[in-house]
């Protein structure tokens, strides 16, 4: 390579001035690896450099890379701080501590502006006449919540349109739904139902504690008794979920708890949110490749996340960030009041600030430990993953297989607790579809399936696994809402890129490709493949040889298929003697059978 990016460098660094500022480091393609602020941009940049500085790995490696340099000079290090941290978020360098954007935790939606309001999970929070709360984290939490609605309070989650001529799904004859849909309820009943939703999304579980008590008494005076005990189970199950909440209650004022767990470069940082004494969030980041030490990463990540975040007035963290001071300040000037940085010693903030740390180690555990593999682990895994109020015990995943769309058929298969039911995998001839239509063949496999779970009133699968992309997955979807069951939890797996679909999410999930719960549907989907194909050829392979003996005289398809399923092949029914055959079709055809393989054989001699 030639020598001319050293000697421009080489003129940078010589000309560097002894001034606070921000440097970007470029890589060959000019696309900036790592961007810093310094006090003096001459002794820290130099720093990178010179030949006795011993780097920790991926920092020697950064250096190597470096091909230019920029430098930005400032007046002030609270100026150096903002553009560092607005340049990270610009850039996403490589080698800096990058704080993930957040998105993919959910909101609960309520939406006060319509007539009957409805619960729904959506990514983000807008500016419009509707109720937020969230973000839920981790995801699963928002599910529990959301299924907790319906249940408790019989407001709608589903998306059905609220014209009065619809019929009720099943939700409504499980008494989990007013059904606003076909006409079952008024307003003002449903206005009710909603605001005692509404109270318990805002947490304010002493009000809506007092307005059951209220109704339960009202319902039993007037020997509506059903009625009072939804309320009263109503009632326990709110005093439960409120005890759980207050129980890490560390004062009233607003406060947030960042703790993390490190191994080598592998860090988890856990992020709690007091608001009012209670805890109103949780957010949990992890980071591969931190080779700062504990100050400069807390400074890293209280920038990020501050930047898009509105800071409280106390930040309760396990080591002071680097130029804490200069950081209080600058995030003081984003609340418009002081924020104080504070690490406890004592009392109820430094037991609180433990049991952060507590679950920033179980964080790490769950995402860096290798041994996590099979079994409850990976159901776990994939739980957290998805969002899922609990591990799926029991998962059904369905597959197509065709050539040029002939003799389609699905297969399903089974898994429970992390291992195959083998006597439970079923297998479905594509009844009603013309050609190669994957997606009408996945709504048809789907609906005999669980038409016939209803009817036969059997257990039900805790997640349903869709060999395919979102056009599948949809077509599912809607499978199961047309046999009344919308609340079946269904993904998809894309094999090209392994992207996991969810239902009612336009962007894929995607995980790590060590990860346990990726390689459990894996392995589920590649099951229900090989069965699918399997039972495939079986069905080509009879259709072919059924052909051959529908040319005998007397032989019909019945016949011929139980030929082939009593002799075992078609070779078999050729070589069998007149005496085999007659126990399976009679004398008389048996006699024509042999007559015409037995001539065929000595014609061919």
């Amino acid at each position: 390579m030639s020598g001319d990016w050293r000697d421009s460098l080489k003129v940078k660094l010589d000309g560097l001035p002894d001034r606070p500022g921000v440097y970007v480091y470029r890589n060959g393609e000019g696309t900036p690896i790592y961007v810093g602020k310094a006090k003096s941009l001459r002794s820290r940049v130099r720093s990178y450099f010179q030949p006795s500085a011993q780097h920790p790995a991926r920092i020697a490696q950064m250096v190597d890379e470096v091909r230019d340099l920029e430098l930005i000079v400032v007046d002030t290090e609270k100026e150096a701080l903002i553009l560092e941290s607005n340049l990270i978020k610009r850039h996403r360098p490589r080698y800096n501590v990058i704080l993930r954007d957040d998105k993919h935790f959910p909101y609960l939606k309520l939406s006060t502006a319509d007539t009957y309001p409805r619960v729904s999970l959506v990514r983000r929070a807008k500016l419009d006449k509707n109720l937020y709360f969230g973000p839920f984290t981790p995801t699963w939490v928002a599910r529990r919540t959301m299924k907790m609605i319906p249940r408790f309070f019989r407001v709608a989650t589903c998306n059905e349109v609220f014209d009065g001529k619809r019929r009720p799904c099943l939700y409504y004859h499980l008494d989990q739904c007013l059904a606003p849909c076909a006409g079952k309820t008024n307003p003002e009943e449903y206005a009710e139902a909603t605001a005692s939703a509404r109270l318990f999304l805002e947490g304010r579980h002493k009000e809506l504690e007092q307005s059951l008590e209220t109704k339960m008494k009202a319902a039993s005076d007037q020997q509506e008794y059903e009625s009072a005990a939804r309320h009263r189970d109503t009632l326990k199950t709110i005093r439960k979920y409120a005890e759980r909440q207050y129980v890490a209650t560390v004062g009233r004022e607003d406060q947030d708890f960042l703790a993390h767990h490190r191994e080598g470069t592998q860090v988890a940082l856990q992020l709690f949110q007091m608001r009012g004494g209670k805890i109103q969030g949780r957010r949990e980041f992890t980071f591969d490749d931190v080779e700062t030490d504990e100050a400069s990463f807390y400074q890293a990540v209280l920038m990020q996340y501050y930047g898009d975040n509105e800071p409280p007035p106390e930040i309760h963290v396990d080591t002071l960030p680097e130029d804490h001071e200069l950081l209080a300040e600058l995030l003081g000037e984003l609340r418009r009041s002081k924020v104080r940085l504070h690490v406890p010693q004592r009392g109820s903030k430094r037991r609180f600030l433990e049991l952060v740390r507590k679950n920033a180690k179980l964080g790490f555990d769950s995402r860096f430990r290798a041994h996590h593999t099979h079994g409850v682990a990976a159901l776990e895994a994939l739980a957290e993953a998805l969002g899922l109020d609990e591990p799926p015990f029991r998962i059904e995943c369905f597959d197509i297989s065709n050539i040029q769309g002939s003799d389609t058929v699905a297969s399903l298969v089974v898994w429970e607790g992390g291992k195959p039911r083998k006597s439970d995998y079923r297998s479905f001839n594509i009844r009603t579809v013309e050609g190669p239509d994957d997606f009408a063949s996945m709504a048809e496999a789907v609906t005999r399936r669980y038409r016939r779970l209803i009817a036969e009133d059997r257990r039900l699968p805790d997640l349903v696994l869709i060999d395919g992309g979102q056009g599948q997955l949809g077509a599912a979807v809607r499978a199961l809402a047309d046999v009344g069951l919308p609340m079946l939890p269904v993904i998809s797996l894309a094999k090209r890129e392994e992207e996991i679909f969810l239902q009612g999410r336009s962007d894929p999930v995607r995980l790590d490709r060590s990860s346990p719960a990726l390689k459990l549907v894996q392995q589920i989907r590649d099951e229900a493949h090989r069965f699918a194909v399997t039972h495939h050829r079986k069905r080509r392979s009879r259709r072919t040889l059924t052909t051959e003996l529908l040319e005998i005289p007397g032989v019909g398809p019945a016949k011929a298929r139980r030929l082939l399923e009593e002799l075992g092949s078609l070779a078999a029914v050729k070589a069998a003697d007149p005496e085999a055959l007659a126990q399976v079709v009679g004398r008389k055809l048996a006699e024509k059978i042999h007559a015409r393989y037995a001539g065929g054989e000595e014609a061919a001699s």
